[in-house]
């Protein structure tokens, strides 16, 4: 017997349709239905390579005690996270005000009447362990809660509501302001502390902190922290680390442990993008380590053979679980990818094994549950033997050669995964919605390694993708977040116009000959400005008016999370535009939107690098006009806050001109003149180019 969500696109919300639990999914009849009948509602956002979402839906939802105690005295409502990232954010700093700590799955209880949040929780198990309460008891002391405390329940509310407006609002910035200059070099500062190796945790990627602490490098900051030292070592502990798949490619989501060795094995496209952006970032900057140029590859090896879709589309995501047999009730948690001893010692020569040992963590024991992730213990180039080594390793998991394989087709669900005729292991789940905001930071990361290693191949990638979605993402004059299988859905979001305005701006850079991508973001950039800029307070909104009715207020996102922020994007965007189009109307938006903000990058530096990103553009902003030729060899160079336009005719006897944001430099006379104007242009608003 399945419930409504047996008929939603989202494979997220499908894994539960076979749950006792009576879901709805978020929408106008649901909310009226609570509302009609005083039920408060349950609402559970997750994802679908969520483990503990995934833990959660095989226990405490399928519990048919739970399921009629819920059905009777609650509405449950379940909502993708990818889907609606908007209501996400809302209820996750709801959540963060109650407990000082979020993720997923996010579980909230609203009063039906205004959909304002009372209590929230991530998982709960079925019977009291680990520390938390079995879900009955929580659901039952809610609703007595609920039904009999309803002048503390209105104050709680108010107070809960009070805190989001004035978070949404934002204060003023104070006026003893640090100068830009100074702020610029706070910011740097902070995130290069937030990426210094640590002794403890988790290890996550956090790419817009390295971003921004690589974009300073090129300053003369005095600081405790050696910049680039710590930048390097972020490329190294992603490129070495057990983060990475090293016998198929592509980036797991983060480790479980300070050491970067035990992931968490869901792989996220939009992780992926922002590595590749990142490593490649690092190349150019003359970081050249031979496991970053590897890393790249094999991640794009692996985007093109796993989730691309036949259309050009880039997948979403691909579960932590696999099955081991087609008999399991319940996938295990990394089985695609971890090696037992043994399986190595009957698979490789005892070289190849005594080499695997000396250059990776392979040991009897393991280093997960008896099996082995493998980590590089080295830098440098993986010897043929070993190549050779992960080339077999490779073979068993696919049941097929790297070079006889073009596509492995995904597992859209585990029934799939279970009874599909795999020649190798049984892959785990891929989520093959389209969702623009991720295939924008990919297409960002193509981009920049193509122009970077001189691939044309990554650009051509690049361009599929960013085609399909001009082509199907816009139906009656709105641009459309989702594809489900060919079908555009839910509007789209801050992020999705700010990431892939940022992808049309990094394919111009990289092909700067090609000005329909530049053409493309301007006509994308005005519809932002439309439907989202905040005329009242600066800045850009997550979800345009006409599709934010059901929101209990509306946000700005200026925080980065997994990826960066929105508004730090689309300020930078803003920038660029400017530069490129002569249009002063887009400087103007990216002051207004800096002064928005500049409370947030005062207070609290830590939560927003890509606002400093953005300031870094707005100071250090680079025009340079060349030739095709002149300028295909500057795209290759760490250049971060500078844009290129390839005109023919320039100035006679020279070879380009730089323009430091709104006025020019003498035009250059010579290739290395016009390498020292843009060095100096790149650092000018905060101090000298470091030698």
């Amino acid at each position: 017997m399945t419930n409504r969500l047996a008929e939603a696109k989202s494979l997220y919300l499908r894994k539960h349709a076979e749950n006792p639990i009576d879901w709805w999914s978020w929408c106008d009849e649901a909310l009226t239905t609570a509302k009609a009948q005083d039920k408060p509602i349950f609402l559970s956002i997750g994802y679908s390579s969520c483990h503990w979402c995934t833990v959660m839906e095989g226990e405490a939802f399928s519990d048919l005690a739970i399921a009629q105690y819920m059905n009777a005295n609650f509405l449950p409502i379940k909502v993708d996270r990818e889907e609606r990232p908007d209501l996400d954010s809302i209820y996750m700093q709801a959540l963060q005000m109650m407990s000082g700590q979020g993720g997923w799955p996010l579980n909230v209880f609203l009063s039906p009447e205004d959909l304002v949040p009372f209590y929230a929780g991530t998982y709960f198990p079925v019977d009291q362990r680990y520390g938390r309460p079995g879900f009955l008891q929580v659901l039952q002391a809610l609703r007595r809660y609920y039904d009999t405390e309803k002048q503390d329940l209105q104050q709680r509310k108010a107070l809960i509501i009070e805190s989001l407006l004035t978070s949404a609002v934002l204060q003023d910035a104070t006026t003893n302001e640090l100068e830009d200059h100074e702020l610029l070099r706070q910011g740097w500062e902070t995130s290069t502390a937030i990426i210094t190796p640590n002794q403890s945790g988790n290890s996550f990627p956090m790419i817009p902190y390295a971003e921004l602490a690589l974009r300073g490098t090129r300053f003369n900051f005095e600081s405790q922290y050696d910049g680039k030292q710590v930048c390097t070592q972020r490329g190294l502990d992603l490129a070495l680390g057990g983060i990475y798949d090293h016998v198929g490619g592509g980036f797991h989501r983060y480790t479980v442990d300070p050491t970067w060795t035990v992931p968490h094995f869901e792989k996220m496209l939009y992780d992926n993008g922002q590595i590749v952006e990142y490593l490649a970032c690092l190349w150019s900057a003359g970081i050249q380590e031979p496991a970053f140029a590897r890393a790249i590859a094999g991640t794009i090896q692996w985007l093109k053979r796993e989730m691309t879709a036949p259309e050009g589309y880039f997948y979403a995501a691909q579960d932590a679980d696999s099955f081991t047999e087609p008999t399991e009730v319940e996938p295990e948690e990394g089985a695609f990818y971890v090696w037992s001893y043994s399986q190595l010692q009957q698979l490789l020569t005892p070289e190849e094994l005594t080499e695997l040992q000396q250059q990776f963590t392979v040991t009897p024991n393991g280093n997960f549950e008896g099996q082995n992730v493998l980590q590089r213990r080295h830098l440098g180039q993986l010897s043929a033997t070993l190549e050779t080594a992960l080339n077999k390793l490779f073979t068993v998991r696919y049941g097929v050669s790297p070079e006889s394989i073009e596509t492995f087709p995904p597992a859209r669900n585990n029934q799939e995964a279970k009874t599909s005729d795999w020649p190798g292991r049984i892959p785990s789940v891929t989520d093959t919605k389209m969702i623009v905001a991720w295939n924008s930071l990919m297409i960002s990361g193509l981009a920049r390694a193509a122009g970077v290693f001189q691939q044309s191949s990554y650009l051509e990638l690049a361009a599929r993708a960013a085609n399909f979605i001009l082509d199907r993402q816009f139906v009656d004059g709105h641009f459309h977040r989702l594809n489900y299988q060919g079908e555009p859905t839910v509007f789209a979001q801050s992020e999705d116009y700010a990431f892939f305005i940022k992808a049309l701006l990094d394919l111009q850079t990289s092909n700067p000959e090609h000005k329909q991508w530049l053409e493309k973001a301007i006509t994308i950039q005005d519809e932002f400005n439309e439907f989202l800029w905040s005329v009242e307070l600066g800045g850009y909104y997550n979800a345009s008016s006409d599709s934010s009715q059901d929101l209990i207020v509306r946000e700005r996102s200026y925080a980065d999370n997994a990826t960066a922020s929105a508004n730090g994007v689309a300020i930078a965007n803003l920038v660029r535009l400017a530069l490129l189009s002569d249009n002063l109307h887009y400087l103007d938006l990216a002051e207004q939107g800096l002064k928005a903000f500049k409370s947030v990058m005062h207070r609290a530096p830590q939560a927003c690098p890509s606002l400093f990103t953005a300031l870094d553009w707005y100071r250090n902003s680079t025009l340079i006009r060349s030739t095709t030729e002149q300028l295909n060899s500057l795209v290759p160079k760490f250049v971060p806050s500078a844009v290129f336009a390839m005109v023919s005719d320039l100035p006679e006897g020279s070879v380009g001109l730089v323009c430091q944001g709104l006025k020019c430099l003498a035009p250059a006379e010579s290739v290395e003149r016009l390498w020292q104007q843009v060095q100096q242009s790149q650092s000018r608003g905060v101090g000298s180019v470091q030698r």
